[in-house]
């Protein structure tokens, strides 16, 4: 029963990032909202199916794809950054906009 309301709470991270992603206008805000979306959305969903499955090798699989996204996501989203900025698409004239 806990596990539903776990993922019920990652809907509700989804849907007010999704606020988010549609009411900021620079694509580096958006950048920020996308990413904490994708992490912490998927790290719930994650703990939710951990607490379905109990304590098994299931859980241990599900921890390991916890920690690499973890790992992955905020790296990820840095290299997006980094490659919009070194293209041209620079802070100031995205806020402008």
């Amino acid at each position: 029963m806990i596990y539903k309301g776990i993922l019920i709470l990652s809907w509700v991270y989804i849907v007010f990032g999704m606020i988010g992603i549609f009411r900021f206008k620079n694509m580096y805000a958006r950048l920020l909202t996308s990413s904490k979306i994708d992490t912490v959305a998927a790290l719930t969903i994650i703990i939710a199916m951990i607490i379905k499955s109990g304590i098994s090798l299931l859980s241990l699989r599900l921890l390991l794809i916890m920690i690499f996204i973890m790992i992955t996501n905020p790296v990820n989203n840095h290299i997006i950054a980094r490659s919009a900025y070194l293209n041209g698409i620079n802070i100031k004239d995205e806020i402008k906009k």
